[in-house]
């Protein structure tokens, strides 16, 4: 497959037909705000199919993301703002300039320098656009996008703050606060308002995220596969007692857990 040129015009030129004259009434009636939560979702059927074992589902969605940058260009170019031209050359030349170890002489040895590096150059473009905004308020952190899902937002917030070296130098301390932080929700609980108590489930959570940021884990992957896990056994025990002829709700905990086990078991040995 090497050396295949992508024709991306040809894309782009059925967007234009589908929003034109005689094209399609539901695309033209698309705008910014009815897209977005079709790009949300792509963007996440494309993260199934990442986990999932199927190359070809993998390139159907990516294309159906794709296909969503260039409906926004569209609309753009018919709001006389850019073309998707504007986008590709505007990435190219980031990218060249966030790279300068490989289209520079910069000697950058390890990812973590590149890291460093990139966040440096991030810094020196934004201060150049936000040149008016007093030193004072600018920060590390600003540019990490407003309506990332929590958990995400967590990992961009404490990734970055790593690359300062605001970080821990062990496992064993991540776990400590780890531990330090379900206390605290103990202490909490036994406190009448509940304020305390979600502010503390909230903390635990962000040393959870910082927990798989220090492994190298994505914690949004590695929690839908536990997601999946759960559903893929609890409707083991499911179809278990359906076949006892009961409902779940008239089995006993101990059975449920009995089964729970079976489902593990299962999975081990297949």
């Amino acid at each position: 497959m090497t050396g295949k040129k992508a024709d991306i015009q040809k894309l782009v030129e059925l967007v234009e037909q589908l929003r034109g004259e005689g094209g399609c009434p539901w695309d033209k009636e698309q705008t910014r705000e009815t897209l977005k939560p079709m790009l949300i979702e792509e963007a996440y059927e494309v993260l199934d199919a990442l986990d999932g074992p199927d190359p070809r589902d993998l390139k159907e969605e990516l294309g159906d993301l794709l296909f969503q940058v260039v409906f926004h260009a569209q609309i753009a170019q018919e709001r006389g703002e850019f073309h998707l031209a504007d986008i590709i050359d505007r990435l190219h030349e980031k990218m060249v300039r966030r790279h300068p170890h490989v289209f520079g002489d910069a000697l950058l040895k390890t990812a973590e320098d590149v890291l460093r590096n990139w966040e440096d150059i991030k810094a020196a473009e934004k201060g150049r656009a936000s040149a008016s905004r007093p030193d004072s308020e600018k920060s590390l952190l600003d540019g990490i996008p407003s309506r990332l899902p929590a958990l995400y937002e967590a990992y961009q917030i404490t990734a970055k703050a790593s690359r300062v070296g605001f970080d821990w130098t062990r496992l064993e301390d991540v776990l400590l606060k780890l531990k330090e932080e379900s206390d605290e929700i103990l202490q909490a609980y036994r406190n009448p308002e509940p304020e305390p108590v979600a502010e503390e489930v909230g903390d635990l959570l962000f040393v959870v995220v910082n927990v798989a940021r220090f492994l190298g884990i994505d914690p949004e992957t590695a929690l839908r596969r536990s997601n999946k896990k759960f559903i893929r056994r609890f409707r083991y025990l499911e179809t278990r007692v359906k076949e006892q002829g009961r409902e779940l709700k008239d089995a006993t905990l101990a059975e449920m857990d009995a089964l729970w086990e079976e489902a593990k078991s299962n999975e081990r040995s297949s």
